[in-house]
C-alpha cells in the first residue's frame, strides 16, 4: 500500500497539472467497491467544478473543489494496495481496471486506476470551513514533545504503535522499519518502555526518511507509480525493508525478519536495542 511519501508524490505531481483546471466530464466504471459516495451523485455533482488545489491529508489525496452553488465540496481519493492516480492524454485507450476518468479543460483526462479495487473514492461537503482530516497526526510536521506524547504509556510494540493511523497518519510498513532502524530501536520494544531520548531519536529520524523519501519520489516495490506513470527510486536507500538475509549495512551481520502485528518487519538484531 503507498505510504506517505509515495501519496505525497503522487498529490504534488497531480497538483502540477491540473490545478485551476475545469472538470468538463466524468466517466466512472460500474464496479461499486471503489465508490463511498454513490456513482450518479459524484457523476451529478463533479462536472463544471474547478480544481483549486490537490494535496495529501494522511494516506488520501484531497481535491479542493470550487463552483458548487450549496458550498465548497472535496474530492478524496484513497489509492489502496494497488491504486493509480494518472493524469493523461484523453486520446489514450482506458487502461484495464480503469474506475474514473474526468475530462478536463486541458484536453486530458485524470485516471484512477485500481486492479484490486481496495482503493476508495468519495466527495466531502465542507462546512464551517471544516473539510477531510486523516484520523490521526501529521508525522511531517509534530513537534518532538507531542511525538513522545504519542506513545506514553502504551504497552504495544513500537511498530505497532507506529503502523496505528489514530496516532500517527501515513506511515506504514516500509517507513516504520526503516526509522526504527536509523534510530537504532529494536520494533518489538514495548513503546510505553522507550526513554524520551530514544523517542526523539525515533522523531528526528522519522521525519528524515520522510523527507528523503519524498525527495526520492517515493518507494516503488509493488505497484506504485506517480503521476505520469514513473516508479520512484526510495527503494534503493532501503537499508533493512525486504532485505531479510542479506547483510546488514552497517555490522554486516544478516537482516532478520518476523512478524509483527501482523506485517513483515525487518531489523538487524544487533544494531537495533
Amino acid at each position: 500500500m503507498p505510504e506517505l511519501p509515495e501519496v505525497e508524490t503522487v498529490a504534488n505531481g497531480v497538483d502540477a497539472r491540473v490545478r485551476g483546471q475545469r472538470i468538463d466530464s466524468v466517466w466512472l466504471s460500474r464496479y461499486k467497491e471503489p465508490f463511498k459516495t454513490s456513482r450518479s451523485e459524484m457523476a451529478e455533482a463533479l462536472p463544471g467544478l474547478r480544481i483549486e488545489r490537490v494535496y495529501r491529508e494522511g494516506k488520501h489525496i484531497v481535491f479542493d473543489l470550487s463552483g458548487t452553488e450549496g458550498g465548497a465540496v472535496q474530492w478524496v481519493v484513497h489509492l489502496g494496495m494497488t491504486g493509480r492516480l494518472l493524469v493523461s492524454a484523453a486520446e489514450l485507450p482506458l487502461a484495464k481496471h480503469t474506475h474514473a476518468a474526468l475530462g478536463l479543460s486541458s484536453g486530458q483526462e485524470l485516471r484512477f486506476v485500481d486492479a484490486r479495487r481496495f482503493g476508495r473514492l468519495a466527495l466531502v461537503r465542507v462546512e464551517n470551513g471544516a473539510g477531510f482530516r486523516g484520523p490521526g497526526h501529521e508525522p511531517l510536521s509534530i513537534a518532538p514533545e507531542d511525538f513522545v506524547a504519542l506513545f506514553r504509556g502504551r504497552t504495544l510494540t513500537i511498530k505497532a504503535a507506529l503502523l496505528n493511523q489514530t496516532l500517527l497518519h501515513g506511515v506504514g510498513n516500509i517507513y516504520a522499519d526503516e526509522s526504527l532502524f536509523r534510530a537504532g530501536i529494536r520494533p518489538t520494544r514495548a513503546a510505553g518502555r522507550l526513554s524520551r531520548a530514544r523517542l526523539v531519536r525515533l522523531h528526528g529520524a522519522l521525519q528524515e526518511i520522510l523527507r528523503k523519501a519524498i525527495e526520492l519520489g517515493g518507494s516503488s516495490v509493488s505497484d506504485y507509480v506517480d503521476a505520469d506513470g514513473v516508479a520512484g527510486f526510495f527503494q534503493l536507500e532501503h537499508r533493512v525493508y525486504m532485505r531479510t538475509g542479506e547483510p546488514c549495512l552497517v555490522c554486516g551481520r544478516p537482516i532478520h525478519r518476523i512478524v509483527l502485528a501482523g506485517r513483515g518487519t525487518h531489523f538487524c538484531l544487533h544494531c537495533q536495542r
